[in-house]
C-alpha cells in the first residue's frame, strides 16, 4: 500500500471515528429527554425513609407532593417533577448537596424565606432529597 493510500485511509478512519462520536454525545444528550435521565443520587439516602419523612414533618401542608398522601398544600410551590428542576428555591443548582442544606437550614441559602426550618437531621434530609429526586 502507497503512503498517500495509507494516508487517505487515514482520514477516511478519522472521519468516521468524529462521525461515531458525534452521534454517541448527541444520543447520550437525547437520553435525557422524556424523563428517562437517571435519578439523582443522594449518598446515604433512601426514597421510601424520605417519604415517612416527609410525612412526619408535615411537608405536604405547604407543598403538593406526588405520591404523598393528603400533600396538597399551596403555599409553597409544588414539587411535582423535582427531579427534574435545575434551581432549588431559584438560587442555587440543584444537587443533592445543596438540597441536603436547604433542607437542613434554608435560610442558609435563602435568608427570609418562608421555608421554615424544622430541625430536619443530615440524615433525615438525605432521605428526602432521595425521594424528591424519584419525583420525575
Amino acid at each position: 500500500m502507497t503512503r498517500e493510500r495509507m494516508l487517505g485511509a487515514g482520514r477516511i478512519s478519522g472521519v468516521l471515528f468524529a462521525a461515531i462520536l458525534l452521534a454517541t454525545v448527541m444520543l447520550a444528550a437525547c437520553a435525557g429527554t422524556g424523563g428517562s435521565e437517571p435519578y439523582r443520587l443522594v449518598a446515604q439516602g433512601n426514597a421510601d425513609s424520605g417519604k415517612v419523612a416527609i410525612n412526619r414533618f408535615g411537608c405536604g401542608s405547604c407543598h403538593m407532593i406526588p405520591g404523598i398522601r393528603n400533600a396538597q398544600g399551596v403555599v409553597g410551590p409544588p414539587l411535582t417533577a423535582f427531579g427534574r428542576r435545575v434551581y432549588i428555591a431559584g438560587e442555587v443548582p440543584n444537587t443533592s448537596e445543596n438540597l441536603v442544606q436547604w433542607l437542613e437550614v434554608p435560610q442558609s441559602i435563602e435568608p427570609g424565606t418562608a421555608m421554615p426550618n424544622l430541625g430536619v437531621t443530615e440524615g433525615e434530609a438525605r432521605d428526602i432529597a432521595a425521594y424528591l429526586y424519584t419525583l420525575r
